[in-house]
């Protein structure tokens, strides 16, 4: 049970506490990593002008260097832990598909992530990624909680 964890990584300190947990959890079981950042493209806005605004750091190769970077170091932290680990990225509009998609692929039987734990307002105007992988996850999701100093 719980031989291939899939742990979606963005680099914020919430998802790096539940890299921690994942590959400690891992460790224990004897389990493998699968490490996935998902590099989602920004549109363009156009100015009341007409103007096209344009920012060099939205570009989707950037995005996909940037999403590798953050694979690289929980491989990184994998490895001299002892942990079998896979690092993979995409590009994709909607995160929580392409890790319920993920998941699937590379045959996983449990995904960790963060939850910024947002409520009211902020999380209806936020979303959340983490409630959409649950609502549509093929396996089960255990689901961190940023603690004290943590978001």
């Amino acid at each position: 049970m719980y031989r291939r964890i899939l742990v979606p990584s963005d680099g914020s300190p919430v998802s790096e506490a539940a890299v921690e947990a994942a590959i400690d959890f891992a460790r224990a079981r004897g389990s493998a990593i699968v490490a996935l950042s998902v590099a989602v493209p920004e549109p363009s806005f156009q100015s009341l002008e007409g103007a096209m605004a344009y920012d060099p750091g939205l570009q989707p190769e950037v995005l996909l260097e940037h999403a590798q970077r953050n694979v690289d170091a929980v491989a990184v932290r994998a490895d001299r832990a002892g942990v079998p680990c896979t690092a993979l990225t995409c590009s994709a509009l909607d995160i929580a598909e392409a890790i319920a998609a993920t998941a699937r692929e590379q045959g996983c039987d449990l995904i960790v992530m963060g939850s910024h734990g947002r409520r009211g307002l902020s999380r209806l105007i936020a979303g959340s990624v983490t409630q959409a992988v649950l609502a549509n996850a093929p396996v089960p999701v255990m689901v961190l909680r940023p603690g004290a100093g943590t978001s």
